[in-house]
């Protein structure tokens, strides 16, 4: 039953005909402009017609106590009520036959059914110092900044919330590159990334790398300009910045939402949580509650008195006490759980952080964590996870190579190839940039998710992982550690001195002819300490060997 302040008529709820629409049209309404709506409708094709973004009317409709997400139907006196609200002129659109409104049902019905909507799962995410934590600190109404080392977050914690009945569990990390391994391990661990900004700062450079690592995740962004209350703030400078990095705000005629907050003061607070319920609903988010348990490991550590504790955070299925788990190459019979905070719990449901103990070691994060109903069921699963990674480690299937991508690109099974560029100075980016932008096709895309100045480092692997892409240097060489990471994952790294090489092998690799790039090896080395005149003048050396 629509709210009264959205049906189109006080006495009743059936569907006005055109000659009542007419009669009971005033003057300020003969004037507005005139729109035919359907019987009924979805969000979707009502925010067509009335020439809105989607989350525009999703917003309108929440605030008349509709929830409802862009695929779902709304019949015709809410949607003319909204539109009047608006502006507009609505009348019920002449169908040659009426069909009875029929509920919206998903592909395979029965599991449908089964599905319940869960709570969102946020990742705070931004630059050092932009307030990350006590934007989360005024959502919990629990100082925990001070708890952290000189006010910089030290580890992964996960927070759930409640606002106005609807729960929120939100994820602080300690930068981007915790939230790229999990994604480069195959855990999905979020719905939503809301981007801090500081309203004196700007965009700095870790706030390009988070939202560069977002959207190699493909999670959709929020950005909440804090630090309003500061003196000569200028928000539009940010919003300026925010659009340079293709990050267009609704105001600016793009899709993404921007909230003005102030975490000291507790500003706009509210208006963040209902924007981040709004996407949550147009995400249409579900899990099975009655499934087996399944989940990630969020963060993990030995304790001393309790042994090896698991921040877990729950997917599908609800985690029982007693339930035997697999999480890696861990598992064991779960003894205790904690809420987050740090209340004992019997059960967490979907989009629940809890701590678990039981495990017999400790799991890596990132690690997929399942309920399974025997002990002998677990030890089989971990004994066919070690047969798999070691068939994968024969592959060489963890990263790509630009060779890798060339055949396939030949084949077409690639139609986009993902880029990470470093340069030895930031004026090099924007030619470098240039140069392979202009080398997309129809057939491939070129797509540079990452761009910065410096070494090559371990992060820029872990996105390269994560979004199956080749890192390209220009003039710069990899940290000895990424080196390292590179080659245990098989990720491909490109080190160019001129542009013409690079944009060359690019070329080559995207029109499936690039040759093979033939690498010596060093199979160790060896010191020469007595040499032997042998007949007709040949010698044999006598060596040492010292590696290898």
């Amino acid at each position: 039953m629509p709210p009264d302040n959205l049906k189109s008529s006080p006495e009743s709820n059936s569907v006005p005909s055109h000659n009542e629409e007419k009669s009971s049209q005033n003057e300020a309404t003969a004037a507005a402009p005139q729109i035919e709506l359907p019987l009924s409708l979805t969000v979707q094709h009502l925010a067509e017609i009335l020439k809105l973004t989607p989350i525009t009317v999703v917003k309108q409709l929440m605030r008349n106590g509709i929830m409802a997400n862009v695929n779902q139907s709304i019949d015709y006196d809410i949607a003319a009520g909204l539109s009047r609200k608006l502006g507009y002129n609505p009348k019920p659109k002449r169908e040659v036959s009426l069909r009875r409104k029929k509920t919206l049902t998903m592909p395979g019905g029965s599991e449908k059914e089964l599905q319940q909507k869960r709570p969102p799962v946020v990742t705070v995410m931004g630059h050092v110092d932009h307030g990350k934590t006590r934007l989360l600190d005024a959502i919990r109404k629990a100082n925990v900044i001070d708890t952290e080392a000189g006010g910089i977050t030290q580890h992964i914690g996960a927070y759930q919330t409640e606002i106005k009945g609807h729960k929120i569990t939100f994820l602080d990390t300690p930068g981007h590159q915790a939230f790229t391994a999990m994604r480069a391990r195959g855990a999905r661990v979020t719905d939503i990334t809301v981007l801090v900004v500081a309203a004196d700062d700007g965009i700095m450079p870790q706030t390009i790398e988070a939202i560069n690592h977002s959207r190699a995740a493909e999670v959709p962004i929020i950005v909440a300009i804090n630090k309003i209350d500061k003196p000569d703030v200028n928000i539009d400078r940010i919003k300026q910045q925010l659009a340079d990095h293709e990050l267009l705000i609704e105001e600016w005629g793009g899709d993404v939402i921007c909230v003005l907050v102030s975490a000291k003061e507790n500003k706009g607070i509210d208006d963040l949580l209902e924007n981040i319920l709004i996407l949550a609903e147009m995400l249409e988010l579900t899990s099975d509650p009655k499934a087996h348990a399944k989940g990630v490991v969020i963060e993990a550590k030995l304790d001393k008195n309790r042994g090896p504790e698991a921040t877990t955070l729950v997917q599908s299925g609800t985690l029982k006490l007693g339930n035997i788990v697999v999480a890696g190459a861990a598992h064991g019979k779960i003894k205790a759980m904690f809420d987050d905070k740090g209340r004992p719990i019997k059960t967490a449901g979907p989009s629940t952080p809890v701590e678990i103990l039981g495990l017999d070691k400790t799991p890596q994060a990132g690690d997929i964590i399942t309920s399974v109903p025997t002990e002998r069921r677990a030890r089989t699963m971990i004994a066919q996870q070690k047969i798999t990674s070691q068939r994968e480690s024969l592959k060489d299937s963890r990263g790509r190579s630009l060779s890798s991508i060339s055949s396939q690109i030949l084949k077409g099974e690639v139609k986009e190839l993902n880029i990470i560029l470093k340069t030895d100075v930031r004026g090099s980016i924007e030619p470098v940039r240039n140069s392979l932008k202009q080398l997309g096709t129809d057939q491939v895309k070129i797509n540079i998710i990452h761009s910065d100045s410096g070494s090559i480092t371990e992060g820029d692997v872990l996105l390269s992982l994560a979004s199956k892409g080749i890192i390209v240097g220009f003039n710069t060489k990899p940290e000895p550690g990424a080196k390292q990471l590179a080659s245990r994952e098989k990720v491909d790294i490109r080190c160019y001195d001129i542009i013409y090489n690079l944009t060359d092998d690019i070329q080559k690799a995207m029109s499936g002819m690039l040759e093979p790039e033939y690498a010596e090896v060093v199979e160790g080395h060896a010191e020469v300490r007595a040499i032997f005149s042998m007949k007709k003048g040949a010698k044999i050396a006598g060596v040492y060997i010292t590696d290898g």
